[in-house]
């Protein structure tokens, strides 16, 4: 920020650099004070994943798709057709070389990946979260979820790719509202229960040898395909006209550039011949090439090959990649992309397709597996720890021992520790639920815990009512009733925020009651102050400012100076609303200091004091005072990113404000911040902005 001449001769501010919400000049001020604010444009999502490299054939079926798309209302395409037969590449390539002005979603529904196929809740956090909505206002409930999405795609020319679908239930919910969009779903169902919404079903058969050939030309480029022609429709009539084997095959030739057409021809011909005696499965074409592919590898990458299809997720990176092998560089992958046996589908991002994770899996014994799985689960509680530790250094963990001491872990700091865990979200709950399904309960638990800070700061709502089911089931079966304490505590919280204050006391008395049987008297008293939070929303405040001078007393006992802190914090809240603001403002300083004094920073609670205490100063009429303290308040929660913090600064700045203008301009930016939030406070807020009426 720069201060220069006006053009009437006064002085200006000058805002440079991009800012999100307000933004508070520190220091003397001259003049009125204006906010400017630009409203956030709609995103427009492009999450199609790259248009597939050497696409050939399907002209018929890209012609029938244009006929679709041109016809009127929502176009909705099912391509159904066996495994690796080329559905989503013909998708994908159709989808690219179409214009949709308002954006393209995607999500893999892993139909048929041998694991959990994605639910309807997750796909549409994904689509909403990619249409602009902060993982903070993405509803908890389905229901909700779906009403958001039908409004925000009413109005939109979208592309929606819905690829890998088991069922119509897991598609219908994921159908935009606009007659102007376009669905294309691929599966190997036919889905016959979309025709009521409209659908038009397409077999996607094999390619023809032509197409097949020019694909396998186009793969191995050079003019060897061309020189031996009659040894390559031998080879692709081997493939069946399958894409995924056809480009196993020409990876193979691509590897070996000395060896003939012929030679993999004779290689592929005795793979059929011993698997034949051992299967006569319809996928002989698919295996056999797989097969061929996997002995060709070196041991390392054999071994990776067989132990990285066991990953929890969808996709992964290079470092959880190598954590299943003893001794390798994460470059070992790149004999997997070479082969073709594993895709990398964005810059150091890979994952296998369905068909050749299944192959990979049947590779490897009962013993080589577990381990395997293991070893990944633990390196994403390793890596969730160091962004742990960088966003919230100051909280308590409980300690876990590993088995194998995980390598390559990441260097982070606060922002992209955050940035991290929300990448590596859907991962990290995919392996705390599969260590569950193992019975490693300490485990499960602990990949539960770490995601604390994501869940902080993002809400992420339904996720963390799920994270916190299974981490209270972890610790019941585990057996510990402090980390049961902890996640009943969670889930209290979170059923608070969501209004479910029934569950809400259910929870929080179990947490309080688990801590007190442990003899943990600071899981007791976290417990017990949530309770008296819930009290306060529940009106009863009475009971609750009885409670939090109890817990004042009780964590001066404990001498746990960050915990009193933020008793006082609530105290201070709750004796402003008794009107006992002189008593409050009191609690306030104390926390301040508690707060300054702490070893580990906590500059968001200590921005939290500022808040609470300009509110209490406008209750006693001290105005100016207010101001002060809220101006400080909004440009620490600014500065930290704290949209929930900034909403409520902009609020007690409105109060105290003696300008209607300028009260007006803070109410606004409150409305903006509590709205992008989904805070139910957004209505009461847009109330004041409407004049009075009659």
């Amino acid at each position: 920020m720069t201060t220069g001449s006006g053009g009437d001769g006064g002085l200006r501010n000058d805002l440079t650099g991009s800012v999100i919400g307000g933004a508070v000049q520190a220091g003397e001020v001259h003049g009125g004070i204006h906010f400017h604010h630009n409203a956030p444009q709609p995103m427009v999502p492009r999450q199609l994943p790259a248009a597939p490299a050497h696409f050939t054939g399907r002209a018929d079926e890209q012609a029938e798709l244009d006929t679709i798309h041109g016809q009127d209302g929502r176009m909705l395409a099912v391509l159904c057709g066996p495994g690796g037969v080329g559905k989503t590449a013909l998708a994908l390539h159709w989808a690219h070389g179409r214009r949709f002005p308002d954006g393209q979603l995607y999500v893999d529904l892993a139909g048929f990946s041998g694991g959990e196929p994605v639910l309807p809740g997750e796909a549409l956090g994904l689509f909403l979260r990619g249409l602009g909505v902060p993982p903070e206002r993405v509803p908890a409930e389905l229901v909700e979820q779906a009403a958001l999405y039908r409004s925000l795609t009413a109005d939109r020319a979208l592309l929606v790719l819905l690829d890998n679908a088991l069922s119509a239930a897991q598609v219908r919910p994921l159908l935009p509202a606009s007659d102007r969009s376009a669905v294309l779903v691929t599966s190997r169902s036919r889905l016959a229960g979309l025709i009521t919404e409209g659908a038009r079903l397409l077999d996607i058969g094999p390619l023809g040898v032509a197409s097949s050939i020019r694909l396998l030309d186009l793969a191995v480029g050079g003019t060897r395909v061309t020189r031996e022609r009659a040894p390559a429709r031998t080879l692709v009539s081997m493939c069946g006209g399958l894409p995924i084997a056809l480009r196993i095959a020409a990876a193979r030739l691509v590897t070996r550039p000395r060896w003939s057409v012929e030679r993999v021809v004779a290689e592929l011909d005795d793979e059929r011949g011993r698997l034949a005696v051992l299967s006569s499965s319809p996928e002989l074409s698919v295996r056999s090439t797989f097969d061929l592919s996997y002995r060709a590898l070196r041991p390392t990458a054999a071994a990776l090959y067989r132990r990285l299809a066991l990953h929890p997720g969808r996709d992964f990176g290079p470092s959880v990649a190598v954590s299943v092998l003893d001794d390798a560089a994460p470059d070992v992958l790149d004999e997997l992309v070479q082969g073709s046996l594993l895709e990398e589908v964005r810059e150091d991002r890979y994952r296998f397709h369905d068909l050749v994770r299944l192959h990979a899996r049947d590779q490897a014994g009962a013993t080589e597996r577990a381990e395997a799985l293991h070893r990944m689960l633990e390196w994403y509680l390793a890596a969730a720890q160091v962004a742990d530790r960088a966003v919230t250094p100051h909280r308590n963990r409980l300690p876990y021992e590993f088995t194998n001491e995980p390598t390559y872990l990441p260097t982070l700091d606060r922002i992209q520790g955050l940035a991290w865990l929300e990448a590596e979200r859907a991962n990290l709950m995919a392996a705390g639920k599969v260590a569950l399904s193992h019975g490693w309960d300490r485990l499960s638990w602990q990949l539960a815990d770490v995601m604390w800070p994501l869940l902080l700061h993002h809400k992420h709502y339904r996720d963390r009512l799920e994270i916190n089911d299974w981490g209270i089931a972890a610790a019941r079966r585990w057996g510990d009733p402090i980390a049961e304490a902890v996640m009943l505590k969670r889930q209290g919280m979170a059923c608070t925020t969501l209004g479910r204050q029934a569950e809400a006391e259910e929870h929080l008395t179990a947490s309080m009651a688990c801590a007190t049987r442990a003899g943990d008297r600071r899981g007791a008293a976290d417990a017990r102050e949530m309770l008296a939070l819930l009290q306060l929303q529940q009106g009863r405040l009475t009971e609750a400012l009885a409670e939090l001078e109890e817990l004042v007393r009780i964590n001066r006992e404990l001498d746990a100076n960050r915990s009193l802190g933020l008793t006082l914090i609530h105290l201070g809240d709750a004796l402003g609303r008794a009107e006992r603001a002189t008593e409050g403002l009191v609690a306030l300083r104390e926390a301040a200091t508690l707060f300054d004094g702490l070893a580990e920073p906590d500059p968001y609670n200590r921005a939290r004091v500022a808040v609470v205490e300009a509110r209490l100063h406008h209750s006693t009429g001290n105005a100016q005072e207010a101001a002060r303290v809220g101006a400080l308040a909004l440009a620490d929660m600014l500065a930290l990113g704290s949209d929930r913090g900034a909403a409520e600064a902009h609020e007690v700045l409105a109060e105290a404000a003696t300008d209607p203008a300028r009260a007006a301009e803070h109410w606004r930016h409150a409305l903006d911040l509590l709205t992008k939030l989904g805070s139910r406070r957004a209505i009461e807020i847009s109330a004041r902005l409407k004049p009075p009426t009659g």
